[in-house]
């Protein structure tokens, strides 16, 4: 038992000690940050001269010439006009359209009728057409196109 007691004195004694240990080593920390602010601005200047003398020779350097811009060519499988299946038909038509304009027309027909969730706007509610065309009552817009897609052809 005895020995366990000494074990007790001598956890005791060292955070005692730890908290001199501390203080004396914040009161030495605060001098020098005082002669380093002092330093400070000297070094700062150098740094803007030094990047200066660089931006000077890099000048030269920037006379590239500038890239030529390509129009911007859409995707063709993108472009392809597909026929809409005849549940589909009702809601844009019955002509060949390529799939971004079927997403489109259903998009205005959705904000036409106002068939948006009130609540979450991400979620279409269907209407007696679209319900036969999404197969059930409410349906998110990134199930749209993959829906859609199954009625192209």
């Amino acid at each position: 038992m005895a020995v366990k007691k000494k074990a007790a004195t001598k956890k005791v004694a060292t955070k005692k000690a730890a908290p001199k240990a501390t203080k004396k080593a914040a009161t030495k920390k605060a001098a020098p940050k005082a002669t380093k602010k002092a330093a400070a601005p000297k070094a700062t200047k150098k740094v803007a001269a030094k990047a200066t003398t660089k931006k000077a020779a890099a000048a030269p350097k920037a006379k590239k010439a500038p890239k030529v811009k390509t129009a911007r060519k859409p995707n063709a499988a993108f472009m392809k006009a597909l026929t809409p299946s005849a549940i589909l038909a009702e809601i844009v038509g019955n002509k060949p359209l390529p799939r971004t304009q079927v997403v489109s027309k259903i998009w205005d027909y959705i904000k036409k009728h106002n068939l948006q969730n009130p609540k979450n706007k991400r979620n279409i509610i269907a209407d007696d057409k679209l319900a036969k065309l999404f197969g059930k009552k409410e349906v998110t817009m990134f199930e749209l196109a993959g829906i859609v897609g199954k009625h192209l052809s």
